[in-house]
């Protein structure tokens, strides 16, 4: 049994909270220059251009990559055989985003209620928080700030079963012609298809933070996650709406098996400020 102390993952939430609002994935960055290489659109690859720079100046001067540094979006797979002691998990975890944001002078966005006061909390959090029990002795914590611009953009379709993959493909498209400039192109799109409701979102926005230019273990879906990113880019939306042939980095699928009457599909846009950074313990 391992044990962890939540003091501990207090500190570790605050340094990932501050270091993924201001540092893009290498994986990111590099999408950044193939993108940059690839474009045909003089005014897609000098915004493109803009952008690798903007990453290099925030990692640089340690500042906020966007002036939104979004919702904590929090990922836990906790091993089966890890104690937390010295305090509760999810208590440890919105206390370390808390002094993240504070610390780090980072934007504050979050509204208290969503409806009627909308006051905001000052420290960021509540930050959400997605538990998944796993084997063994780790704890790993990804943190996932994200922007409003695209996450406004992103989309939820119960299909029926009988509108299948071109169902999928025709939402898919949809969606991207509604978001338009307004999420921040170029986009990396999560995809969650299957399971329920809810489900089919927590798979897209797992999706969402896939690493660039990996693919499903399904080749079928891994087919359909290249002919998604081809029909996406084929729109000339481009970087930040613009124009050109950069539209998306890339396109991830998840998956999950669903009840014999439905089809849940789930689209979660992330933008051009693909943040997310983790620790195990």
């Amino acid at each position: 049994m391992k044990i962890v102390q939540a003091s501990e993952i207090t500190q570790e939430v605050v340094k990932l909270s501050i270091c993924a609002c201001r540092n893009i994935p290498h994986d990111v960055f590099q999408a950044f220059q193939k993108a940059h290489n690839n474009e045909t659109s003089p005014l897609g690859k000098e915004i493109l251009s803009q952008l690798i720079e903007n990453s290099q100046i925030a990692h640089k001067k340690q500042i906020p990559i966007c002036q939104d540094t979004g919702m904590c979006v929090v990922f836990v797979e906790l091993g089966q055989d890890v104690r937390v002691e010295g305090g509760f998990l999810e208590e440890a975890i919105q206390k370390g985003v808390a002094l993240g944001y504070t610390e780090g002078f980072l934007r504050k966005s979050i509204v208290n209620d969503p409806l009627f006061d909308r006051k905001n909390t000052q420290d960021n959090a509540p930050a959400v928080i997605h538990y998944e029990i796993v084997e063994g002795d780790r704890l790993k914590i990804i943190v996932a700030p994200k922007g409003f611009g695209s996450e406004n953009k992103s989309a939820l379709l119960m299909l029926t079963p009988a509108q299948g993959l071109q169902g999928v493909k025709d939402f898919f498209i949809q969606t991207l012609e509604n978001a338009g400039p307004n999420s921040c192109p170029p986009l990396l799109v999560g995809i969650g298809i299957g399971g329920t409701m809810e489900k089919a979102a927590l798979l897209a926005k797992k999706a969402a933070i896939r690493e660039v230019g990996s693919s499903n273990p399904d080749e079928r879906y891994a087919n359909l996650e290249r002919e998604l990113m081809e029909l996406a880019n084929s729109l000339g939306i481009g970087p930040q709406g613009l124009g050109g042939d950069t539209t998306v980095f890339g396109v991830n699928i998840e998956w999950y098996p669903t009840h014999i009457a439905g089809l849940p599909v789930a689209i979660n846009i992330n933008c051009n400020a693909i943040r997310h950074t983790s620790i195990q313990f």
